[in-house]
């Protein structure tokens, strides 16, 4: 890779992502879809931070190079596999301090689940060596002390399927577990958004009745309805939305984020999906 006439070795980039920096995005520490579609952009600032005016170059190839683009690049790999390959890099490499914690905590909200880092860990055991092996899961032991075993993300219902039917209508990636029939009885459904995923603006339009009630189970995440502002939705947090109302709802930047969606009753019901969320109104957001 060519920048500004320096060519970036992958050894360059190795030793980079070893400091054990920030990830932030556009909003500050955010992530979102860039115009592009299907891109994260993740803007880092530590680099400039820490070495700005003592190593300026390097400064800026951490934070515009090896975090601005090459992470940036999640429509070519998604944030998930390249925290896969940067965990494996850097306990191969025998980097066992604050770095590594910092991207173990990284791949644990990129969607790595305990049980997956156990399993990867063990895996590059045979690899990297068993003292390599040891000291990264005494580490990420910490990280994921208050996961129990269990799936990370989702709550208490699970994360379900990739909600690849529905894909089109979102910004990043989704999941659906649906936990009724809806031709029996009323719909209901727990929808998981990974960080900085959110649903495009829509409707739910009904003659009479309909609408949609959200139960907040897990995670951070928004609530907004057009010509007001932004609602923060924690567990417990309940959402009730008319029908004909336009709105979205989505994930923080940094955090994942599980709901149960609520079909209302109604008849002559249908749903009207309108245009994205753009990353500028979404920005404004922050965390």
């Amino acid at each position: 890779m060519k920048k500004k006439g320096l060519l970036i070795t992958a050894s360059a980039m190795l030793f980079m992502a070893a400091m054990g920096t920030t990830v932030l995005t556009d909003c500050g520490m955010a992530a979102g879809n860039d115009a592009k579609g299907g891109r994260t952009v993740v803007k880092q600032t530590a680099g400039r931070t820490a070495l700005g005016d003592f190593a300026p170059k390097f400064a800026e190839l951490n934070d515009d190079v090896l975090f601005g683009e090459v992470w940036s690049r999640t429509d070519k790999l998604p944030l998930k596999m390249r925290s896969v390959i940067t965990v494996t890099a850097l306990v191969s490499k025998g980097i066992t301090d604050s770095s590594l914690k910092y991207h173990l905590e990284s791949a644990r909200k990129n969607g790595v689940t305990r049980t997956e880092m156990a399993e990867m860990l063990t895996h590059v055991a045979f690899y990297a060596g068993w003292p390599n092996a040891w000291a990264a899961f005494r580490m990420a032991k910490e990280v994921y002390a208050g996961d129990g075993g269990q799936e990370a993300h989702g709550g208490f219902f699970g994360m379900g399927e990739p909600n690849t039917a529905y894909a089109r209508y979102f910004t990043g990636r989704s999941y659906l577990k649906p936990l009724t029939d809806a031709k029996k009885t009323v719909g209901i459904y727990n929808v998981t958004f990974e960080p900085g995923c959110r649903n495009n603006w829509h409707v739910h339009h009904a003659k009479t009745g309909g609408g949609q009630i959200l139960v907040c189970v897990d995670g951070e995440g928004w609530y907004q309805e057009a010509g007001k502002s932004a609602q923060s939705l924690k567990p417990g947090d309940v959402v009730t939305i008319p029908a004909g109302v336009k709105h979205w709802h989505g994930a923080k930047a940094g955090s994942w984020f599980s709901h149960l969606a609520v079909e209302c009753p109604g008849t002559e019901t249908s749903n009207e999906w309108l245009e994205p969320v753009t990353d500028a109104e979404y920005g404004k957001l922050g965390q």
